[in-house]
């Protein structure tokens, strides 16, 4: 029977907010025993940036503890580095938490992803309720990510949501690590984890964001409009810094964009854009003197084309210019997938997509990259596949690209 747990067993976790909290948690942790379970409670639906607004961390020997940064992120850092850096962390999905970690300067020394390691394992549902539910019959109350976990005060079903996302994470990450030693599937995993953690090393501070990352920018098909985009964007950053609030909550992704389509002229040109922010006070004045601005800057200064030069073709372009290399492509790919389905495994988990098309380019499209045999390895390497995926992929790929001449 499955059990609904709205709870923690041990009790619903006090928020630590302080320094002197801070540092009492970590003596309790410290003197735990084993890996550390880590959880983060992020904001950037609300927030400017994705930092962490509660981090769940529980060890067996000293419970589930809950730490609010805000206010006192170096002290907190102060404390919690000599206990956590270097240590074995059991996280689910890491790279969703690593780089807020990163930027408190936490960094795990080992680290096992349940969430990859339930891929790795063949289960079809891996979030955590899901993989919790499977494994233990255990359903958690679920139903606040998408909260504001940057207010001040979080309520008791906050809290209690947040240490559930830890309380049986130790006991998943054994459970899935015996499944995976019968499976002879551990040694991959694992090497997939340091490779998590060698890529997150130097996440110390959040990357800076460019308009050309906006969705749907690359659609913008001059430099005025190109141009636009780009005060439009510089003009919500500064004022998503300055506000400390989501950039999507000044101004949508999707309105930007559209504002530096029209090229809006008047005030009633721009607030007919579906989406526009009418209600706030000076906001079409503010936006439409960005675009204005915008429209000043001499040809040359313009913003170029977005499309980069592409080593690779894109999909559409290799299936309709080469279509006799696409049809190659396909079949390759299809031994791959044979591979993949015989150890139980992903396809893309086997293999990224977007390096098995490099590869069998550089083989096929002309490129002279992969001339021999003894090239696939080492180009798979060099594309970032580790090296259980070469191992089991490289021989498949040979044989399949030198079989018969290109």
């Amino acid at each position: 029977m499955v059990e609904f747990r709205k709870r923690p067993k041990e009790g619903i976790p006090k928020v630590l907010s302080t320094p002197a909290e801070f540092a009492e948690a970590a003596a309790r942790l410290q003197a735990g025993t084993g890996a550390f379970a880590i959880d983060t409670e992020r904001a950037s639906g609300y927030r400017y940036d994705d930092r962490a607004f509660l981090i769940q961390i529980r060890r067996n020997g000293a419970g589930t503890m809950l730490f609010a940064p805000e206010g006192h992120r170096a002290e907190l850092t102060q404390v919690l580095a000599p206990v956590l850096n270097g240590q074995h962390w059991i996280i689910h999905a890491a790279p969703s938490d690593l780089p807020s970690l990163g930027w408190l300067g936490l960094f795990p020394g080992a680290l096992f992803d349940t969430e990859l390691a339930a891929r790795f394992a063949g289960f079809h549902r891996t979030n955590l309720g899901a993989i919790i539910a499977e494994l233990f019959d255990v359903q958690l109350e679920k139903g606040h990510g998408d909260d504001d976990w940057s207010i001040p005060q979080l309520s008791e079903e906050m809290r209690a949501y947040a240490a559930l996302d830890v309380e049986l994470l130790l006991e998943l990450a054994t459970t899935l690590r015996d499944i995976l030693a019968e499976q002879e599937k551990l040694e991959w995993m694992l090497e997939e984890c340091a490779a998590i953690v060698a890529k997150h090393a130097h996440d110390t501070s959040p990357q800076p964001g460019s308009w050309r990352d906006i969705k749907g920018v690359s659609s913008l098909k001059n430099g005025k409009q190109r141009a636009a985009a780009q005060s439009l964007w510089n003009l919500r950053d500064d004022i998503s810094r300055r506000t400390d609030t989501a950039p999507g909550r000044v101004l949508p992704n999707k309105v930007l964009v559209e504002i530096a389509r029209v090229l809006p002229s008047t005030q009633p040109q721009l607030t007919r854009i579906k989406g526009f922010p009418r209600r706030r006070k000076g906001a079409a004045q503010r936006w439409l003197r960005a675009v204005q601005q915008s429209q000043k800057i001499p040809p040359r200064g313009r913003p170029g084309s977005l499309r980069e030069e592409r080593t690779v073709p894109s999909k559409s372009v290799w299936s309709r210019e080469y279509p006799e290399l696409w049809e190659e492509y396909q079949q390759i790919r299809a031994a791959v997938g044979d591979i993949a389905e015989e150890l139980g495994l992903p396809s893309e988990l086997l293999l990224r997509p977007a390096t098995l098309r490099a590869a069998v380019w550089a083989a096929i499209g002309g490129s002279g990259t992969i001339s021999q045999p003894e090239d696939v390895p080492a180009f798979l390497e060099s594309e970032g596949a580790r090296s259980w995926q070469v191992n089991l992929v490289a021989p498949a790929l040979i044989a399949s690209l030198f079989s018969q001449p290109h």
